[in-house]
């Protein structure tokens, strides 16, 4: 088979490698279609140790949607030509693989496969590119929930990128009233007011006024707030935490997803008399996988829409450096 291997900072190389063979227990996957995440771009871009623990040498990509290509001759609930989703914590058997489930290789060997917990079905009404996006869908959705949304609340998602966009619509499935997407990149900001999203470029806009005009006011510990009750970090830029500590409602609370958020100064009296709460966000449950499937099968929303670049698995490293673009690129694909 063909395979990926990350060799470092800017340094990706496509290998033959022996095609993995099935144990009595196993199931071979073909990959379909893989989707680049932001981990994936940090570490080719800046090097290891910058996003997911990849390992310099060895396979990357955990982002896929596959098919059964064989199965072991114990396996009696897995059929060759089923399409699955890998879950990346967990089919390798190895957790600390995550990063390195080997997307972006045309085999991953499944040992002691079981449904649902490290293999799922996937619905035919999911196209195989919206399907690459699964993962990154079901990490915006586990920091959705993690927000403790409430029906008719109103919520601020600071990042438009696939987790950012897939949050956005989580809250909304959650019964969010308004959901208000901020970035820098009109590009992606175009795309998520045509999934139906108020948007602010917060390079160039007030997001204060722009927040309070759309949820109307209510009172913040330093006066007039905007009625949002929630706040997502999707992007990890370094103000973030202080817009949400200075403009945040009493009792509004803050969930972080983002990978690059890194270390922050708190002021935690002030969040100590504002009763604002800060969440982490990492990962996701079988819980958040159904409701990403679900979403996805209902065609509520163009998910593919999102998708503005596909390249082919020798094309790789051209793949990584557009989806480093944020004004030129949204999500970007790998199809087999």
């Amino acid at each position: 088979m063909k395979a990926a291997i990350y060799n470092g900072k800017k340094s990706i190389a496509i290998v033959e490698k022996p095609t993995p063979v099935c144990g009595p227990r196993d199931v071979l996957l073909k990959t379909v279609c893989a989707s680049i995440c932001g981990t994936d771009v940090a570490v080719y871009q800046h090097g290891p140790g910058t996003g997911h623990k990849i390992t310099v040498g060895g396979e990357f990509g955990h982002e896929a949607v596959c098919r059964i290509a064989a199965v072991g001759e114990q396996v009696t609930d897995f059929k060759v030509g089923q399409r699955v989703y890998p879950y990346p914590l967990l089919v390798t058997g190895d957790p600390k693989r995550a990063g390195t489930m080997g997307a972006f290789s045309e085999y991953i060997l499944a040992p002691n496969a079981k449904w649902n917990v490290g293999l799922y079905a996937v619905p035919d009404e999911i196209d195989d590119r919206s399907a690459a996006l699964i993962e990154p869908f079901t990490v915006g959705t586990r920091a959705a929930r993690r927000s403790q949304p409430k029906a008719g609340e109103n919520a601020i998602v600071f990042g438009a990128g696939t987790i950012g966009i897939a949050a956005a619509i989580a809250l909304k499935e959650f019964g969010c009233r308004e959901v208000l997407v901020c970035d820098l990149s009109d590009f992606r900001l175009e795309k998520v007011r045509a999934l139906g999203f108020p948007t602010c470029n917060t390079d160039r806009d007030n997001l204060k006024e722009i927040a309070s005009k759309l949820f109307g006011t209510a009172h913040g510990l330093d006066g007039t707030a905007p009625d949002a009750d929630i706040y997502l970090d999707a992007a990890g830029a370094p103000d973030i935490l202080e817009q949400f500590l200075s403009m945040g409602k009493i009792g509004s609370r803050m969930v972080v997803v983002a990978v690059l958020a890194g270390q922050r100064s708190v002021d935690i009296l002030h969040m100590t008399y504002a009763q604002q709460s800060l969440i982490g966000s990492g990962g996701y449950f079988p819980e958040d996988i159904r409701d990403v499937m679900a979403v996805m099968a209902s065609g509520k929303y163009n998910i593919s829409s999102i998708i503005t670049h596909q390249f082919s698995q020798k094309e790789l490293a051209a793949a990584l450096e557009t989806a480093s673009d944020a004004n030129h690129a949204l999500n970007v694909v790998i199809k087999y």
